[in-house]
């Protein structure tokens, strides 16, 4: 098997990483701890490059692209911590795409974004459909879609959810019990969307409530293609993850060369040189895993849950310790704000605890491998 990547896909990648390099977006996190305002747009940005159609079929207006080409694009944007609202978007926009739905067109083009408003699939240790609670751990249920078609109840922590122009809800027929995927603007009655934000300012994120609003049911999109969605994302989260790592770890690198103590690079220590390979060695792990999920969404359906949550959980793992190790290589400087490695941080235990957290990733991954044996 060639895992080198394609020219395309080194085009693909290259270009995103000169997209997002023109704003100076890891100065604007700083900046937007005191003022979330100060934060830029990017989805024009999104748009003008064409990643609000990655996963949309050519024939619907979109690039036809694969989850890992995906997965390239959200790297680029993980690595300099750009809010770019394509966490939520893509994996609805595949649904939508899946459905046929009538203006999948213009969430293509971007001129319409979608939320993925997600629900977490049923393990073996939670039957239900749930989702995250505003505060506590408990879970609750997912949204209900009523025998007349409405929804009723809240999501919590939605990624992306304040600006989306449709949601695509995952919530529980009240008439068979089963999972489906409706369309409801963003506009319509019954639909309420709340702000929120916390430690990591560059993270879009909202507490949507449904309360009688009505939408369209997606036909044609099964329980699979929902789960397969839930899964997309925590690749997305992955690779993202991944690209925070790269970028801490370069940096980190840089540093313990040039800053010397004693007369040496502290470089040239033992504990920093460990700490420095053993972040590394979790990149080389999440990259290997983001490379298996990418097979698997395409050629392997039956594992991409185990892949995909394997990589989440390696991503989030990666990047907690590849941000720890950056405030620690660089000493007294790496804990203030007049450093980037906080703001590393931050996007690390934030990333960490969305759509199920990297704990229920890793029940996720022993229930798949238990389920196997």
């Amino acid at each position: 098997m060639n895992l080198e990547l394609t020219d395309e896909q080194t085009f693909l990648r290259d270009a995103a990483r000169d997209a997002l390099s023109r704003v100076k977006t890891i100065a604007l996190a700083r900046e937007a701890l005191e003022d979330p305002a100060v934060l830029p747009d990017l989805w024009p940005t999104a748009c003008e490059a064409g990643w609000a159609g990655l996963l949309v079929s050519e024939e619907r207006g979109g690039a036809g692209l694969s989850a890992f080409d995906a997965m390239l694009v959200m790297t680029e944007a993980g690595r300099v911590l750009a809010g770019v609202a394509l966490l939520a978007h893509l994996p609805a926009s595949a649904l939508l795409d899946a459905a046929a739905w009538e203006r999948v067109e213009a969430v293509a083009e971007g001129d319409l974004r979608a939320c993925f408003v997600a629900a977490r699939p049923p393990t073996d240790l939670d039957e239900r459909w749930s989702v995250e609670p505003a505060a506590g751990s408990v879970r609750l249920d997912a949204p209900l879609l009523a025998a007349d078609g409405t929804l009723r109840g809240s999501v919590a922590w939605v990624p992306d959810a304040p600006g989306a122009g449709v949601y695509v809800v995952v919530a529980v027929s009240e008439v068979d019990g089963a999972a489906v995927a409706v369309a409801v603007d963003a506009g319509a009655d019954g639909v309420s969307v709340k702000p929120a934000t916390r430690y990591d300012a560059t993270r879009s994120l909202g507490h949507v409530t449904f309360d009688g609003a009505a939408g369209t049911v997606l036909d044609g999109v099964r329980e699979e293609q929902i789960e397969r969605a839930w899964y997309l994302a925590q690749t997305l989260i992955a690779a993202e993850s991944l690209g925070a790592v790269e970028t801490a770890l370069a940096v980190s690198v840089a540093y313990a060369k040039e800053r010397f103590t004693f007369g040496r690079a502290i470089g040239s220590y033992q504990a920093v040189k460990h700490s420095l390979t053993e972040v590394l060695r979790l990149r080389e792990n999440t990259y290997a895993l983001m490379l298996y999920a990418g097979w698997a969404y395409e050629d392997g359906p039956d594992e991409f849950a185990l892949a995909a949550s394997a990589a989440r959980t390696a991503g989030g793992h990666a990047l907690d310790y590849a941000s720890r190790t950056m405030i620690s290589v660089h000493g007294g400087i790496g804990a203030t704000w007049e450093h980037d490695a906080p703001l590393f941080f931050r996007r690390a235990q934030l990333s960490r605890r969305l759509l199920g957290g990297v704990g229920d990733a890793a029940d996720r991954v022993a229930g798949e491998l238990l389920r196997a044996a």
